[in-house]
């Protein structure tokens, strides 16, 4: 029977010994080369594999809520004819809502998209949508309006169905590709007998997984240091997202105060935004990170009462807070519950960060924090606090500020030692350190003088040494020649 040697043509390798190269060109060099550029294709055609796949099941999702949302819409159809439209959209959209459990979408690979935030959760993909379709709608402006929504939606549900179709497609030929070659990674071991069993399970186990590994050609490869210096580069393009002076206003309102929340949207109806409710969120987090636990679910609260008048489309906040207010409507136990579960994941993630902060000694651990330390050397700080009863204008004003200190600060400042004022900075926000130092300043309470060292011990010896260096190598810097 002949044997079938076609299969060796698949094979990939990474270098050749018989590979001819130019005499000017070093050959080993070369084959180095070529191994790299091997590895890295490689990396790459699978990184896109992993990433066509995540946007598949991610598209997935979003396919099932849209269709979901066109159904309701479309078994309510008939009830838009007799009744109100825009109240027949708000509950074809509260039954579509889903399960709150599975709002999150699922977590990405390692190295997918790692340049961009994680993708947001369902409902807010949906509501981005429907902000689309209202859009759509009052440009085009129809004579039945809940039957062009129909209409829009299902556009929008075709072109997530094509995208899916061009994604198989392009995860087809890359997966055809990567099956082509035959690669160290895709060796199995077959039948080996040269392996010896052992009386140990364990020992046996880790001898034959260590008689099964790969020797790689270039062990030195990494295939995660791409996506560390990617994600590495593009860290300082996030931007902070704050809400805006109207937006922190409506964050101050009660959650039972609808009649003020109805009367502040209708007056500041440019806080209806995506940007908004991300910063009403932020403004919660933070507050939980400070324990004031009401005031955070307030902040949500407010916040996700924008993300829904916005989702509800042109009518959305006379819809909202009509249903809201209804007493036993449906839409107020799904708001409610939308609520109570937004808070608590920031409460749960509030906590872990404030026990890591524990751990990590609070003012320590990376925090950032205000400190003074005399910067020039041979100087230190010297504390002087300004006397009780003085006739002079400039010791009159220190005092003043003296006595409108902390406590602690004052402690600190009559203690004489500059590491326990330290301290006390340590223990302050960064903006509330920097308001005391400028009043230390204007206080006149620091002043920088000459260290006086003693010589005579060996610590002063020791100190004297070092500021000598330290002045020659200053000397050096200045005039290198």
């Amino acid at each position: 029977m002949p044997v079938d040697y076609s299969k060796w043509d698949a094979l990939e390798l990474s270098d050749d010994s018989d590979i001819e190269v130019h005499p000017n060109v070093d050959k080993r060099s070369f084959i180095r080369a070529k191994q790299n550029q091997i590895h890295q294709e490689r990396q790459q055609r699978k990184l896109q594999i992993e990433t066509l796949k995540y946007e598949r099941q991610i598209n997935d999702g979003l396919m099932k809520r849209i269709s979901g949302l066109l159904n309701a819409l479309k078994a309510h159809a008939a009830e838009a004819e007799t009744r109100n439209p825009a109240e027949v959209a708000f509950q074809a959209v509260m039954e579509s809502a889903g399960n709150p459990a599975d709002d999150k979408p699922p977590a990405r690979p390692e190295g997918v998209h790692a340049q961009v935030e994680q993708p947001p959760t369902y409902t807010k993909m949906m509501a981005s949508l429907l902000d689309q379709v209202n859009k759509q709608l009052d440009e085009k402006k129809p004579e039945n309006r809940y039957n062009a929504m129909v209409d829009e939606i299902g556009v929008h549900l075709k072109n997530v169905e094509g995208l899916q179709q061009e994604l198989l497609k392009k995860l087809a030929e890359l997966e055809k590709e990567e099956g082509r070659k035959i690669t160290s990674e895709g060796i199995h071991e077959g039948f080996n007998s040269s392996h010896v069993a052992k009386s140990t399970p364990s020992t046996s186990g880790t001898k034959k997984a260590d008689d099964s590994s790969v020797e790689l050609l270039n062990p030195n490869f990494s295939m995660s240091k791409p996506a560390e210096s990617s994600t590495a580069a593009n860290d300082d393009d996030d931007k902070e997202v704050e809400a805006s002076p109207d937006g922190r206003k409506f964050a101050q309102i009660k959650p039972n105060d609808y009649r003020e929340s109805h009367s502040f949207i209708g007056s500041h109806p440019h806080i209806l935004t995506e940007k908004e409710t991300d910063g009403l969120l932020i403004m919660a987090f933070d507050a939980q990170l400070d324990g004031r636990d009401d005031f955070a679910r307030q902040c949500v609260h407010q916040a996700l009462l924008l993300q829904y008048c916005r989702a509800l489309g042109k009518d959305g906040v006379a819809l909202f807070f009509k249903r809201i207010t209804t007493k036993g409507h449906q839409a107020q136990d799904v708001f409610y519950k939308d609520v109570q579960d937004t808070y608590y994941r920031i409460k749960n993630r509030a906590a872990e960060i404030n026990a890591q902060r524990a751990v990590d000694g609070g003012g320590e651990g990376g925090v950032e924090q205000i400190q003074l330390h005399a910067v020039e050397p041979g100087t230190e700080i010297k504390i002087r606090i300004p006397p009780e009863k003085s006739e002079d204008e400039e010791e009159k004003r220190g005092r003043e500020i003296f006595e409108g200190f902390a406590p602690d600060m004052r402690r600190a400042l009559e203690s004489g030692s500059l590491d326990k004022v330290n301290e006390v900075l340590g223990k302050l926000k960064v903006e509330d350190a920097e308001e005391v130092v400028a009043l230390l300043s204007e206080a006149n309470i620091l002043s920088l003088e000459e260290q006086i060292i003693d010589a005579t011990t060996e610590e002063g010896q020791q100190h004297l040494k070092e500021m000598e260096e330290q002045a020659a190598l200053e000397s050096y810097t200045d005039d290198p020649e």
